[in-house]
């Protein structure tokens, strides 16, 4: 009976220790939870799921080069970008990032993740997103996003 009783109270420290590493959510960790949000968001064509993941005044920018090789940083707007998702077929934008550097400093977050993006799962670009992020009440939001997109030399 003593040994089932020392079993058990075992069972249970390890329990709560196991429960506190895992449960215990960091700031990092609710930082990538918005990120991996945006693009379960793109997966779902959620409009409403991907919003709520940017800021009321967030900026979108891409980094390309145009038909004659010249560098371009096109501006885009997150209710495009919104719309846009929102008007497609479930499973079209599927973007496989990693998650190279999360950085928290109070409510500023910095995130960069090279990815790789498939349309109807087949391979489209590749290249960086690196987000700003603030942390406003209970939840990060991003403030801006800028990435760059090319077809080779992808990093993963």
């Amino acid at each position: 009976m003593a040994i089932s009783r020392f079993c058990l109270l075992l069972l249970l420290v390890f329990s709560i220790l196991n429960c506190t590493t895992i449960c215990a959510q960091t700031p990092t960790d609710s930082v990538k939870a918005t990120v991996r949000q945006v693009f379960f968001a793109m997966l779902e064509a959620d409009g409403d799921l991907l919003q709520d993941c940017f800021t009321e005044n967030a900026i979108m920018q891409t980094i390309t080069t145009n038909a004659v090789g010249k560098l371009v940083v096109r501006t885009d707007s997150v209710s495009g970008f919104v719309k846009q998702i929102s008007n497609i077929p479930k499973g079209l934008a599927d973007e496989r990032i990693q998650f190279e550097i999360v950085k928290v400093d109070g409510p500023l977050a910095i995130v960069w993740t090279p990815y790789q993006f498939f349309r109807s799962g087949q391979f489209s670009h590749c290249g960086v997103n690196s987000f700003q992020l603030v942390r406003n009440g209970d939840k990060w939001r991003i403030q801006y996003l800028i990435d760059t997109r090319r077809k080779t030399n992808c990093l993963y």
